[in-house]
């Protein structure tokens, strides 16, 4: 059993400019190779809708950060706990499970952190309607299931935290 409550609704949702604010992170950490290398893992957790894998984000409420929503939707979705690293960037997207009266056209701004990793939760609030998976880098790039996650994790992500063969972070 969790102890953990997910929040739902959207009464205290953030908008700014005809989109819905959203939070979110890329989970990772560092494990060692065969050869004595750090090798980046991203947890992706599956989606409640469809096939793939994603991130963990959702909607930035008003009575917290973008960093406290990105660390509460990482414990909600996918049970882990960490420190936010880096701010990766703005993502914009439509979605169209997001359209309401705010938002009809379901336009969304997702600010997106890298955040290591540093608890893994036995239980967590999505649990029983979640799989997660450490990945690496190039396996999570082919299953992701969002075209702007793929940027995140392809263009960002990658050059501030991968270590090339000869142990040098990708720049």
């Amino acid at each position: 059993m969790c102890d953990l409550v997910a929040r739902t609704g959207r009464h205290q949702q953030r908008y700014e400019g005809g989109c819905r604010l959203l939070a979110g992170c890329i989970p990772f950490r560092y494990k060692s190779s065969d050869e004595n290398q750090k090798v980046v893992e991203v947890l992706m957790i599956s989606s409640q809708s469809g096939p793939g894998f994603l991130f963990p984000k959702g909607g930035w409420e008003n009575d917290e950060t973008v960093e406290e929503a990105a660390k509460r939707e990482a414990i909600e979705e996918a049970g882990v706990r960490g420190d936010l690293e880096d701010f990766l960037g703005f993502y914009y997207f439509k979605s169209k499970s997001n359209q309401d009266e705010f938002c009809p056209e379901g336009l969304c701004k997702a600010s997106v952190f890298a955040m290591r990793v540093n608890e893994v939760l036995e239980s967590w609030p999505e649990k029983s309607t979640r799989q997660r998976n450490w990945l690496t880098v190039p396996e999570a790039i082919k299953l992701c299931r969002y075209p702007w996650m793929k940027e995140a994790l392809e263009k960002d992500f990658s050059q501030r935290f991968c270590i090339d063969s000869a142990g040098n972070k990708n720049n």
